[in-house]
């Protein structure tokens, strides 16, 4: 079994989670929310992103705006809906839980006693 495969699949799993994230406090284009991401080590290319925004749009939880630059084309703002910010506080208290359970399970035998 190949590490980086395994490494890959964890980073996904989250990535949906940590473009809400980015997106609660203020509305961002893609090359925003890429660099913020990969400012905190998540990896990751326009050509996953770009999907992935889609399918969170259609699911209702983003919306997006149209906004010149003075510095080429004009550019596409994503920000969370109502639903998307209800949706991310749920996925706050998943990721809480998971986050302890996850601690718990690999914390080390010696330091549980």
């Amino acid at each position: 079994m190949k590490i980086e495969n395994t490494k890959a699949q964890m980073r996904k799993g989250v990535l949906e989670y940590c473009i809400l994230s980015v997106l609660k406090d203020e509305d961002a284009y893609v090359a925003e929310i890429l660099d913020t991401l990969k400012d905190a080590k998540l990896l990751v290319v326009e050509g996953t992103i770009y999907p992935l925004l889609t399918r969170l749009k259609n699911a209702g939880l983003l919306n997006y705006r149209w906004e010149e630059s003075t510095s080429g084309p004009p550019r596409k703002y994503y920000g969370l809906t109502e639903t998307g910010k209800l949706f991310l506080n749920e996925l706050n208290g998943t990721w809480s839980e998971l986050q302890n359970a996850v601690n718990l399970v690999t914390r080390s035998k010696n330091k549980q006693k």
